[in-house]
């Protein structure tokens, strides 16, 4: 064979690893990455084929062998100059530490991830899957906001390299984030996702049949109908979307493997069986990272209910409640003890910020949040520097929320973020100041750059394609600017004034009439 063989040979044999990963055969994975890594020197190839290999031992649960996957594949990847390799890397990474306990090794990893991830210059078809796992280890570690703003990334990704959207619809980071509003005792807020989430799932199989859905994420629909079933709410979902049978797929991964025994519990509860329910509890073997730890007590409390036991139902629930909290205790007292420290000491201050307790930024869109925004604020007036505010909210958005659900309007909200960031001048200040309404200040301007950022942003806003995430439901956005005028101690009264103008002339927009897209 030449070389050039060998080199096609070789890539042939990582494609096709990588195409039973995606399809949940990670055993078979597995043994074809060995096979690459026992025949190839090529450091690409090498480090490709580790890095993969990650993967396909948490997929499979094979804890013991964690460290010592990430070591080798980190070892391969340290001389090559690929954000996208330790972008996927660290994400990957981060999954092994969360599921071995260690979370400040974890948040590192996702210190890391987020920024050679962000650092690709040309994101392809791989960097997408980057994002995507990098989304399940927020997720896992419970920071949904992140997990969605990095799935939608991925998503914009994929689109663009012509993957199908069911590919990346991730219903297991959704179901996660659903289950933990039920842990926090937001069972309705849990609902609706879980709503959001079969609705997704009847669409597909509507569209091209269950074939074209990632076994995985098979699971994760047969657990949100059976959880949904389990809070007492049914749904008339299309043939194909039994919870039972969806359960049932999955592949070889841990993660499906632990929600196919919770689901068993679920349907059990929703069939008015709370002793099989409790029986199949008493015996289950899930890992508390799959779903949390509060969930199987959660679900203990609901069969408890249904048998009509409502105290020992309360005392199980307060009890999920603690687990939950003492998750959130756990993530509070990494940060006390200065995790971010073991990363280099200026990015720390940027990166730990967006994580410790997202006080300063808004979790949903990643944007500084208000409070944020109150101290840059204060910033400019101990400086006394000249600008112009605005204030952007969008139209149409409580049709989003009516017609499509929350969730559509959370991937509104950040595709809207993204196109407002990516449209504003070097320098530029933007905030999401509460609902659908966002703030951005631009120091050393006036008003006729502030006329220019105006056209950009509804410019931007009009152009996104709206259609392919909510049908029939357009999204639009007024703007009003409004210029700080005063100096010295006048300064902060003049930033008052000249957020109420632009207020004004934001809700004058609106009722302006608007050119044709």
């Amino acid at each position: 064979m030449s070389w050039l063989d060998r080199v096609r040979d070789r890539a042939d044999l990582l494609m096709h690893a990588r195409d039973l990963l995606e399809h949940s055969r990670s055993a078979e994975a597995y043994a074809v990455l060995e096979q690459v890594l026992a025949e190839t020197g090529d450091p690409y190839s090498r480090a490709d084929a580790l890095l993969q290999r990650v993967s396909a031992v948490i997929n499979l649960g094979r804890t013991a062998e964690y460290t010592d996957a990430v070591e080798r594949a980190f070892d391969a990847a340290r001389d090559l100059a690929e954000p996208y390799l330790h972008g996927h890397l660290h994400a990957l990474a981060a999954l092994a530490a969360h599921d071995q306990g260690a979370l400040d090794r974890c948040v590192s990893h996702l210190v890391r991830s987020a920024r050679a991830l962000s650092a690709v210059e040309d994101p392809d078809r791989e960097t997408a899957w980057g994002w995507h796992d990098l989304a399940m280890a927020y997720s896992y570690l419970s920071f949904h906001g992140y997990a969605l703003s990095a799935l939608e990334r991925a998503r914009q990704l994929a689109a663009d390299a012509g993957i199908p959207e069911e590919t990346f619809a991730a219903p297991g980071i959704r179901l996660r984030n659903a289950v933990a509003l039920d842990h926090n005792g937001d069972s309705d807020g849990c609902l609706r996702v879980l709503r959001d989430i079969d609705g997704d799932l009847n669409r597909f199989l509507r569209g091209g049949g269950i074939t074209r859905l990632r076994p995985s994420g098979l699971t994760a629909y047969g657990y949100a109908l059976a959880r949904r079933a389990a809070l007492g709410e049914t749904s008339d979902p299309v043939p194909g979307a039994d919870p039972r049978a969806l359960l049932a797929e999955g592949g070889d991964s841990a993660r499906a493997r632990d929600m196919r025994q919770l689901g068993e519990v679920c349907l059990a509860i929703a069939a008015n069986r709370p002793i099989e329910a409790i029986t199949r509890l008493d015996t289950a073997r899930v890992a508390a990272e799959t779903l949390g730890a509060a969930e199987a007590a959660r679900l203990r409390s609901l069969a408890l209910a249904r048998a009509g036991d409502h105290a020992a139902a309360h005392r199980t629930d307060r009890y999920a409640f603690r687990l939950a909290a003492q998750r959130n205790d756990r993530l509070r007292d990494v940060y006390v003890d200065g995790i971010a420290a073991r990363i280099d000491h200026e990015e720390l201050r940027r990166e730990a910020a967006r994580f410790e307790g997202e006080a300063l930024t808004d979790p949903l869109t990643g944007l500084p949040n208000r409070r944020s925004l109150e101290r840059y604020i204060t910033m400019m007036v101990s400086r006394g520097q000249r600008a112009v505010v605005g204030v952007c909210d969008l139209d149409g958005f409580k049709a989003v929320n009516t017609t499509h659900g929350h969730h559509s309007g959370d991937l509104v909200l950040q595709r809207v973020a993204g196109v407002i960031n990516r449209v504003m001048r070097r320098g530029d200040f933007v905030a999401r100041y509460g609902g659908d309404e966002f703030v951005v200040v631009l120091p050393g301007a006036g008003m006729p750059e502030a006329a220019e950022v105006t056209r950009r942003i509804t410019q931007a806003v009009r152009d996104e394609d709206w259609e392919s995430l909510v049908p029939d439901t357009p999204v639009g956005v007024s703007v009003g600017f409004a210029e700080v005028t005063g100096s010295g101690a006048a300064l902060r009264d003049a930033l008052g004034t000249a957020f109420e103008i632009a207020d004004r002339e934001m809700l004058r927009a609106k009722t302006r009439p608007r050119a044709a897209s």
